[in-house]
């Protein structure tokens, strides 16, 4: 009994583990509305905390690389958002990483996020932004390499 006992805690241990690792690498942004791709995003660790930036735009709409944060404030506002870091501060709470913030470049807004993998398509991330009690959730799909247009 001891021994099925270890061998659940230790499975559930490392399926946390890899989860958690799971979610770092590059991640493809669709758009809400059209459904295209959108952009690329890093998703890395620093520090045991989860960081993620802007490392490629697809080539859509009026400045498609080029596109600057007209709607940040501070210190973002009119910064290109390609390197843009987006996704700040998320920590691991062994099932999801959460209590970390995440901006909208399209509207300079930040909301306060939870990122976690989808449990039946590793190769799905779901974004979730907050603002109080109402929320959004975005599908992020896995990808290996960045285009080099």
């Amino acid at each position: 009994m001891m021994k099925k006992f270890l061998f659940l805690f230790a499975s559930m241990f490392v399926y946390a583990h890899l989860s958690a690792q799971s979610c770092l690498g590059y991640w493809i942004t669709i758009d809400d509305e059209s459904g295209l791709k959108k952009s690329i995003v890093e998703l890395y660790k620093k520090d045991g905390k989860m960081y993620g930036k802007v490392v490629y735009i697809y080539k859509r709409g009026k400045d498609g690389p080029h596109s600057l944060c007209d709607q940040c404030e501070g210190s973002l506002k009119n910064k290109p958002v390609m390197g843009m870091q987006i996704v700040k501060n998320m920590s691991w709470d062994g099932s999801e990483w959460a209590g970390g913030t995440i901006l909208d470049p399209d509207n300079g807004k930040v909301y306060d996020a939870k990122i976690w993998i989808h449990p039946e398509n590793h190769d799905k991330l779901n974004v979730r932004g907050y603002i109080g009690p109402f929320f959004r959730t975005q599908t992020w799909l896995k990808t290996e390499k960045i285009p080099t247009d």
